[in-house]
């Protein structure tokens, strides 16, 4: 298959990029297709690494020097010819250099620019400051209160050295810009783009900075309650490793297993899985003969259910917890984590080995369903990389043997632009693109979770109308629909239908004809089951786009493709759990709820971008795909990589894991800790620094002792102050509830993207009845088209009888499939129930 075929095919980009974020927008941009040419400085990469090799392919490498006037005139030209101009520098950097996006764009109305700083531009306190990952990191809250486990075991703050901040800014710029791509076709305008990498892992953890007052205690995990505790008696956080197991759910842990591998099982929350579960280990009858209930209604207060317990709901009483892990450890060690892999695969409910990287690289199912790919690097030879993060059905095998990057001289580069004419709309004089880019689109939301429902969400903000449709009687628990959806179903309109039902698919029908898109979570085998594989769907309406997201899928089908999984089983299927927890004995789940779902979620909006390109260019309709381990890639993206003669895989890993060295690492100062970020070349710049002017003079292996001796003589903000006057890398760790105060804003219809790097909104009225304070969606600020503030999530079902009007169904009609429960207008008599 050729690259012809791809939806990008024909768009051309220039890449300015340097480190993460901004090459990996443009290799995505590549890997669907498009033409790319990517500037270096005379001296070559600003950071010098084989995951270039990954972030470079499908590129020519050009190397211009931006500081001379032939380079700025170079670098003018090519940008005439292009349709995309990315670059990832601090605010105002490219003007002074001599590319003014701003008045470029006057003069070239079409073209798409998209600069992803490390703070926003209005954010006068920190925009200047060296934004290195770990900077905004510590900035953003991401080190502090990381996760509840190392809340517990008093390690906080924590390092990670996964790039969390570009990998959300790279997803979210690449799919706006895509987005924007798309627009231009009916507009003929281009827009400026601002992503913050701040902004961005904030969006990243929208799930974790949620404040919704007065919470239910039947939400609150063993975990959480004895934080409490401990808080409140003023005890110290010091729980070991193994005493924290004693504080986990049965179906949401590791379990060792006969060959001494740890095996994690994530099956809470819904209607069949820990049942599932439990009948395959053997063990259900024996639980329900001591007393294990299922309550029929567990959307019903509390106080009046039949037990204190049912099974499926999250968290579990402590009794019943401890009850049940006995029993599972038992079981577990009767089998290897590889067999127990293949009975929960096949048996339908979800659980996966921990595997190193290393180990998931060359995985068997990795290889197969082609999510990783080998490549014949210049460089390195034969390689391993991460595979493309989104593709379409129709061309994905295209993807799979990327263009080698080239080194190309100016008159290549230019040539292999000017051979591609522009094809698109030409701006009409004086007209405006404030619309959304997503204005007049209809998308059908059939998700569950975080990751698909999120892709949708994101996609709402642009102007998308959106149905969200979930079953007339529930699958998950509440806490995994209520509380995640207050986040996630921001905007949408709420149905409860059971598809499955003869007049209920009518229904089900009737909606997937109305609409532009339809997007899923679901295997290849739930698909096919609602009959919405290729073929079927175009019966129903063969002009609509379908995405599809799961676990384990990838552009060809392998072993596991049909495997269930959430965030977590690929943190332990991909190697992440065992980066940080440090070993095979210690596994932990990498601290934030949704760290890939998000992620996942930007992913599949990326891919709607790009088949509603298609199809407005060439009229072809494609069907959307990513998934959850394809996501992984790029969050592992600096050591996501194997070659022969690699260097061993010793990035940080474990609880004790302080950063990279002497110069980049966090730091205890008299009274908060910060992180310095600085590399070799940074040396003299110590020579400035009040405590540390001797710093470059000291051996090596002295530097980390002679900088935490120092630091800790003297308060955070001094070294703030000094260290940034220097023009040094360095942050204080901030808490996620710290910024959350300290950024919050009541609602007033806005979405937040001119409030800096961090933004949230108060809901005094919000229709749970409780005060919530969310984040913003302000991660992404277009200079021309709109972004919508969505309203507050409505309660499920609440949209279901509009919705059916809307259809053509008569009232009476309605309350006879109501009666029925064919269609639910609620699942609850409380909006959050107690």
């Amino acid at each position: 298959m050729q690259r012809d075929t791809l939806p990008l095919s024909g768009v051309k980009v220039v890449d300015f990029g340097q480190y993460i974020a901004g090459p990996a927008v443009a290799m995505i941009l590549g890997d669907l297709g498009a033409t790319v040419v990517h500037i270096d400085p005379p001296s070559g990469p600003l950071w010098s690494s084989p995951a270039n090799a990954t972030l470079n392919r499908n590129k020519q490498l050009l190397q211009l020097d931006l500081k001379s006037g032939d380079g700025q005139e170079r670098a003018l030209e090519l940008i005439a010819e292009a349709d995309i101009v990315i670059e990832n520098f601090r605010p105002g950097v490219m003007k002074r250099l001599g590319i003014d996006f701003e008045s470029i764009r006057k003069d070239k109305p079409d073209l798409i620019t998209v600069s992803i700083p490390g703070f926003a531009s209005d954010d006068h306190l920190r925009r200047e400051w060296r934004a290195f990952e770990s900077i905004i990191a510590a900035a953003s809250g991401v080190f502090t209160d990381m996760g509840l486990n190392r809340v517990l075991m008093g390690v906080n703050p924590s390092f990670s050295p996964l790039p969390l901040a570009s990998a959300y800014g790279a997803m979210m710029a690449v799919s706006s810009a895509a987005l924007a791509l798309q627009a231009r076709e009916r507009t003929g305008r281009g827009d400026h783009i601002e992503v913050p990498l701040a902004s961005a892992v904030m969006e990243g953890l929208s799930y974790n900075s949620i404040k919704i007052d007065e919470y239910p205690l039947r939400y609150k995990t063993q975990r959480e309650q004895e934080i409490e505790r401990r808080r409140s008696r003023g005890i110290p956080m010091d729980v070991s490793y193994d005493d924290l197991q004693n504080f986990l759910d049965p179906f949401y842990r590791s379990y060792q297993c006969k060959d001494g591998r740890s095996f994690y099982v994530v099956c809470p929350s819904h209607k069949h899985h820990a049942k599932r579960c439990l009948q395959t280990l053997g063990i259900y009858d024996e639980l329900v003969a001591e007393g294990l209930q299922e309550e029929p209604d567990t959307y019903l207060p509390v106080t009046e259910w039949r037990s204190d317990v049912s099974l499926g709901v999250y968290p579990l009483p402590k009794s019943w917890a401890d009850k049940i892990t006995a029993k599972m450890k038992g079981v577990f060690l009767t089998r290897t984590a590889k067999e127990w892999e293949r009975i929960f695969g096949k048996g339908q409910f979800p659980g996966a080995p921990h595997r190193w990287l290393q180990e998931w690289m060359s995985d068997d199912h990795a290889e197969i369903a082609g999510l990783m790919i080998e490549v014949d690097d210049p460089v390195y030879g034969r390689m391993i990389q991460p595979a493309p993060m989104a593709w379409l059905e129709e061309s994905g095998e295209a993807m799979l043997r990327p263009m080698l990057r080239r080194e190309v001289d100016f008159e290549e580069a230019l040539a292999s632009l000017n051979a591609i004419s522009a094809s698109h709309p030409s701006s009409a004089s004086g007209s405006t693109a404030s619309a959304g880019w997503l204005d007049g689109v209809r998308i059908l939301d059939l998700c569950n979770v975080i990751a698909g429902p999120h892709s949708v969400s994101y996609l709402s903000r642009f102007g998308a109308e959106v149905i969200k449709v979930d079953p007339a009687e529930p699958l998950f628990d509440c806490w995994n629909t209520v509380i995640f959806g207050m986040t996630h179903m921001r905007g949408k309109q709420s149905v409860l239908l059971d598809v499955k039902a003869p007049d209920g698919r009518k229904v089900f029908e009737a909606l997937i004809r109305s609409v532009d898109v339809v997007v899923w979570n679901a295997t290849d085998r739930q698909v096919k089951s609602l009959d919405l594989d290729a073929e079927g769907l175009r019966r129903i309406n063969p002009k609509a786009i379908f995405c599809q997201l799961d676990c384990f899928g990838g552009i060809r089908r392998g072993p596991r493709t049909d495997y269930l999984g959430y965030d977590d089983l690929v943190q332990a299927a991909t190697g992440i759990m065992l980066r940080f927890g440090g070993s095979m004995k210690t596994p932990e789940e990498h601290a934030h709820v949704g760290t890939i779902d998000v992620m996942c979620g930007f992913g599949a909006a990326l891919g709607v971008a790009a088949a509603l390109y298609q199809k407005t260019k060439t009229g072809k309709i494609g069907r959307a795909r990513t998934s959850l381990s394809a996501l992984s890639g790029l969050a592992q993206i600096p050591f996501c990589y194997d070659y022969q003669g690699r260097p061993p895989f010793d990035e940080p890993s474990g609880p004790g894991a302080k950063g990279y060295g002497a110069l980049h690492r966090l730091y205890e100062a008299e009274d908060r800790w910060i992180v310095l970020a600085a590399s070799e070349k940074d040396l003299p710049r110590f020579r400035t620094v009040q405590g540390l002017e001797h710093l470059p003079d000291v051996a090596p292996h002295e530097r980390e002792r002679i900088v935490e001796a120092a630091i800790r003589s003297a308060p955070a903000a001094i070294w703030l102050e000094r260290l940034e006057a220097a023009d040094l890398g360095v942050a204080i760790c901030d808490n996620i509830e710290m910024i959350r105060i300290r950024s919050s804003n009541a609602f007033n219809g806005t979405p937040g993207t001119d409030r800096g790097s961090y933004s949230f909104s108060t809901y005094s009225e919000h229709p749970s009845g409780h005060r919530v304070t969310q984040l913003d969606p302000y991660g992404i600020r277009p200079t021309e088209a709109k972004i919508y503030a969505p309203k507050p999530a409505e309660k499920y079902g609440t949209s279901t009888r509009k919705v059916l009007s809307s259809l053509g169904y008569s009232e009476d009609r309605i309350d006879a499939l109501r009666d029925r429960k064919i269609i639910s207008e609620t699942w609850s008599g409380e909006y959050l129930p107690s």
